[in-house]
């Protein structure tokens, strides 16, 4: 049997083969802004940060942050050239507009309806869900990315959230440390699982209803 490890790059890794060039991007904060770290050279996405700019950069060397230059979550990031800035009205405009490609969010929990939790744990103090309802009402497809287990060993992927919503029936995938899952008629559909995990274990220990796709099968990064 296999010995669970956290693995957050897999989970990035795989989500940055979803794009192709001119899709916009917005990647959320937290493990979602790994994925910009493995984007294909051959493909150019244009990130989209929701708290007013398009056409985002790799992260800064060490030395040369920009203070004035941070994404949604207050990370310092650099601009591209043809990049730009607007104001929060103009950056949901795109969001609520339909011109977004793909977010990808973090999630707390994710269920098999395609509804998704991230933003309230009961008994924490917590900022509140910023722009994450309207990201999944107005992004052509939802990404959830997140490890498959809670520090409690429990699943994120659940058959019914508990946690309080963010959206309902908003998610089409979940990328986890574990495979590669569409959300689809109110079930988890393994499509692509991820190094020694095979899809017998991986149902054994998510607390949800899973489907095997006929075509299932490792995926190597």
């Amino acid at each position: 049997m296999p010995e669970y490890v956290e693995n957050k790059e897999i989970i990035a890794r795989h989500i940055a083969r979803f794009f192709r060039t001119g899709h916009v991007v917005n990647l959320g904060i937290g493990l979602p802004t790994l994925v910009g770290n493995y984007v294909p050279p051959d493909v150019t996405v244009i990130l989209q940060s929701e708290n007013g700019l398009l056409g985002l950069g790799p992260a800064p060397a060490p030395g040369e942050e920009d203070k004035d230059l941070t994404n949604a979550g207050a990370q310092p990031v650099t601009l591209l050239p043809g990049g730009c800035f607007f104001d929060s009205a103009t950056s949901f405009g795109i969001i609520r507009g339909g011109h977004v490609d793909f977010t990808v969010l973090g999630v707390l929990e994710v269920d098999q309806e395609g509804n998704l939790a991230n933003y309230k744990i009961p008994g924490k103090m917590v900022p509140g869900m910023g722009g994450a309802m309207d990201l999944v009402a107005g992004s052509r497809h939802v990404i959830a990315a997140t490890t498959h287990f809670e520090k409690s060993g429990a699943s994120k992927l659940k058959r019914r959230c508990t946690l309080p919503l963010t959206a309902m029936h908003e998610v089409d995938y979940v990328v986890t440390d574990l495979g590669f899952f569409e959300v689809k008629e109110g079930r988890f559909v393994l499509n692509e699982y991820f190094d020694a995990y095979d899809p017998a274990w991986i149902i054994e220990h998510t607390d949800a209803d899973i489907v095997v796709a006929p075509d299932c099968h490792r995926w190597e990064p």
